[in-house]
């Protein structure tokens, strides 16, 4: 078993160094997509703001760069960029004339709601698949694994394109155009968590099976408990912690994976923000939610390590 330092402090604050380099690895990304993008900076904040596409006057050229600082050296640039970043200001969005901050803070908690919505979803399906059908050899079990790896392969876009057409548009069950209601959170939980049920399914299935196996399982039955109680109390604890090792990668992607649900929904979140930042080119916006994310990715993970620990008291910090 891997040992490192088992002193909780320097445990976290390992965590925190690595989190803080992958924080700054996605603000320097953030910083060359602005500086990369191809035309004159100044050039499209001018035309995002006018609605034309024609070239400006050198001198409107001019006060642009010197208000953004775009006529500084590019390491001015961003060490700046860093600075502000520090400081929590992710600069001003061209179309919208406000803080990117407040932007991103105004749209952002119904798309984490509704990746944690389904994340949550997505283990409650993957653990009932599994107690269902870990160990045992039957045509029931056969189809339910055969589900769970034809999910684990639907692409969530299709996937709610689907429950769409038939649940909304066709039954009438759930409403068509998206609404931050219980009701109309079903459907883009289900888009989301379905495939990633799948996922989770196939991992916890394989080490629920080998866990079953273990000699501790056959004690517990010999002292006479019966195989639901197993399965409950015994077995599913050892076969979780992939998954749970697995959850901060997966909810990082069930936020990105938000952003699109949100749109075929018409949901309110980011992902309407970011459509529009994207066929605008409001760059500033598209960056700041690439630091958001970083930001939470880092945090999940760091909880996600955490909550492996707690399950498996024999683990030592890493």
């Amino acid at each position: 078993m891997k040992r490192i330092a088992r002193n909780p402090l320097v445990w976290f604050a390992r965590r925190i160094l690595s989190g803080a380099a992958v924080v700054w690895a996605a603000a320097t990304f953030a910083f060359l997509i602005q500086c990369l993008l191809p035309g004159d900076r100044a050039q499209i904040i001018i035309n995002v703001r006018s609605g034309n596409v024609g070239s400006a006057a050198p001198a409107e050229l001019a006060s642009i760069n010197a208000q953004y600082g775009f006529d500084q050296p590019l390491v001015v640039q961003y060490a700046n960029y860093i600075w502000r970043m520090l400081h929590g200001d992710l600069g001003e969005s061209y179309q919208q004339h406000r803080p990117v901050a407040g932007i991103i803070a105004e749209q952002i908690g119904p798309t984490i709601a509704l990746a944690l919505a389904a994340l949550l979803m997505a283990w409650i399906i993957a653990i009932l698949t599994t107690l269902l059908i870990a160990g045992r050899d039957n045509i029931w079990s056969k189809l339910l694994s055969g589900a769970q790896i034809f999910l684990a392969t639907v692409p969530p876009y299709w996937l709610a394109t689907i429950l769409l057409v038939v649940f909304a548009v066709n039954l009438r069950i759930f409403p068509v155009v998206g609404e931050n209601s219980p009701m109309g959170l079903v459907l883009p939980t289900l888009a989301l968590a379905l495939e990633l049920s799948g996922f989770f399914g196939q991992v916890v299935l394989n080490e629920f099976t080998r866990v079953l196996e273990q000699p501790f399982v056959t004690s517990a039955r010999a002292r006479g408990m019966s195989d639901l109680g197993v399965r409950l109390h015994h077995v599913l604890r050892h076969a979780a912690l992939p998954g749970i090792t697995l959850s901060g990668w997966a909810l990082g992607k069930l936020l990105s994976g938000a952003i699109l649900i949100e749109v075929v929904f018409a949901r309110q979140g980011l992902g309407g923000v970011l459509v529009a930042a994207t066929s605008s080119r409001d760059v500033p916006i598209v960056s700041g939610a690439v630091l958001i994310s970083a930001g939470l990715f880092v945090l999940v993970s760091l909880i996600v390590d955490l909550a492996y620990r707690m399950l498996d008291p024999r683990m030592e910090l890493t």
